[in-house]
């Protein structure tokens, strides 16, 4: 698998390829990144990569033509050549989720271009962009954290780079287990500041412990993101336990 970067700030990428778990993902070579600058591409001796944008207004606009040229040397380089997927980040994407996650970690991977300023020229996009991705309702200064946060949820889901690989099939939002949020997590000691760790969780009773989580993940889902537990339930992934718990609980 691997991931071409086009930004212009390649060095913010540097202690995010090499901190955490996910970096083994990273040295091993199982997820590959290559980083690409497109003022390397840029002409004159300033290595203009923005102009002002047609018809005014405030900001500055990603220069198609810089942006092309660096596509084309990643083109070069890359085995699947032209047919790798080239995914800008955008206010016009689809909002990333777990099953599109999913799919790009089963994926050869992507050119992730990160755009900067008021945005990039729209005849590179109309001519080059095959994906477009947000991460959410929201601007951010350019694309490169939305790039890390796609690296990184497709880095976790590699063979080898978690701790244990069966932890990430009790994500939050996984439809191959229920598509519902995590219930809450505890750890030593058993009482700190008064609060204790529930019963269940020191029973030893793993059915007891398995039936509390569960029934966890039902509360925190119908309180916080109805909309899962409806989608759960569509899907046919509540068991009869599960809808008596919901009808007597909430």
């Amino acid at each position: 698998m691997r991931f071409d970067i086009i930004s212009l700030f390649p060095e913010l990428f540097a202690p995010f390829l090499t901190s955490g778990v996910t970096r083994r993902a990273y040295e091993s070579g199982a997820v590959q990144v290559h980083i690409w600058n497109p003022r390397d591409f840029a002409d004159g001796n300033y290595r203009r990569v923005d102009d002002r944008p047609f018809g005014g207004g405030p900001g500055m606009v990603m220069l198609a033509e810089p942006l092309a040229r660096c596509l084309q040397a990643i083109q070069v380089q890359r085995a699947d050549a032209t047919l790798a997927p080239v995914v800008l980040f955008s206010p016009l994407g689809q909002a990333l989720n777990h099953g599109a996650v999913e799919a790009w970690s089963a994926s050869a991977g992507a050119v992730l271009v990160c755009g900067r300023y008021e945005g990039i020229d729209q005849r590179f996009i109309d001519r080059f962009v095959t994906h477009q991705i947000s991460l959410g309702d929201f601007v951010l200064s350019g694309g490169e954290i939305a790039a890390m946060a796609l690296l990184d949820a497709v880095a976790r889901l590699q063979p080898g780079v978690l701790n244990d690989a069966g932890s990430h099939q009790f994500d939050s939002f996984n439809p191959a287990l229920d598509g519902l949020l995590d219930c809450p997590h505890y750890t030593r000691p058993e009482a700190w500041d008064g609060h204790s760790v529930p019963a269940a969780l020191l029973s030893g009773h793993h059915l007891h412990i398995e039936r509390w989580r569960r029934d966890q993940r039902l509360t925190l889902t119908a309180q916080r993101r109805p909309e899962l537990l409806l989608a759960a339930r569509a899907a046919g992934r509540l068991s009869r336990q599960d809808e008596k718990f919901l009808r007597e609980q909430l």
